[in-house]
């Protein structure tokens, strides 16, 4: 499957088939999980699956999830250690997780919130000095969603993206960038506006340099973040955004880095994060 295709395919999943994830499909997804990964700006988190026997009912109930999630079997939980820039990276690394799962035919939610002292920390051996930002529920979708599923997508406006226009910016943030002016870039950029994000607030706004093959990732981050304090939640979304170009221009056959250019342009509104610039 290609990658746009997976993309595309992907969705907050939240009721799952009753039924154990086939042997081999768990064994393919287990490898990927095991194995090393490492973000664009050096860290490394960790994840591991979790199996829904090592949570209690009432652990299930005390981390909000209990009427929400249904039937999941597994989680994807992951941990990393906070320093600089480990949030986007942790983003970066769990998306790459999430499209594997989805391109095996299995459902996936992000779900972010505080998790330090939870069984999920516990059954991963958290440490003192690491975060687990988030859990995933995985497993087979449910042929049927529920009121509540549609209720969910409804009020997150998960159904609905922002316009190019509103994301995607040439030269100056003034000037939109067209999917014609992006060129071989639009399927990229497009992959990015379909990216997963908390509350859906699709934070990311990206500027094409005027050297046509750089581009500036920036975050408009939202008061509501500020405000609770989960400010790492859209770095996280930065981070899956960050995945999904880097993937699609891989698989485009583009060659490229990601570096912090202390050039960009600055913007009151946005905060400045990583370029990346094409190779020859």
């Amino acid at each position: 499957m290609l990658i746009s295709e997976t993309i595309r395919k992907r969705y907050s999943c939240r009721s799952f088939a009753n039924r154990p994830i086939e042997d081999s499909v768990l064994r393919q997804f287990s490898e990927r999980v095991d194995g090393p990964l490492r973000g664009p700006f050096g860290n490394a988190p960790h994840f591991a699956l979790i199996t829904m026997a090592s949570l209690s009912r009432e652990e299930w109930k005390k981390l909000g999830t209990y009427g929400v999630i249904k039937n999941a079997g597994q989680f994807l939980v992951g941990i990393i250690k906070g320093g600089h820039l480990a949030m986007p990276d942790y983003g970066y690394c769990k998306e790459k997780l999430i499209l594997k799962a989805t391109a095996l035919g299995l459902g996936t939610c992000w779900l972010g919130g505080t998790f330090q002292s939870s069984n999920f920390a516990r059954a991963i051996r958290l440490q003192s000095d690491e975060l687990l930002p988030t859990v995933t529920p995985v497993g087979y979708p449910a042929v049927k969603k529920r009121l509540t599923d549609k209720f969910i997508r409804l009020t997150a406006g998960s159904d609905h993206r922002k316009s190019w226009s509103e994301i995607f910016f040439d030269g100056n943030f003034s000037t939109p960038l067209t999917s014609s002016q992006a060129g071989i870039y639009a399927e990229a950029l497009e992959n990015i506006r379909l990216a997963p994000s908390a509350s859906n607030k699709q934070p990311w706004r990206i500027l094409r340099d005027n050297e046509k093959s750089v581009f500036h990732f920036f975050l408009k981050r939202s008061l509501q973040y500020k405000l609770t304090d989960f400010v790492s939640l859209q770095d996280i979304d930065l981070g899956i955004a960050m995945c999904h170009f880097d993937l699609t221009i891989a698989e485009l056959g583009l060659q490229g880095r990601w570096r912090i250019d202390p050039r960009a342009p600055k913007e009151k509104s946005l905060d400045y994060t990583v370029s990346w610039q094409e190779e020859s």
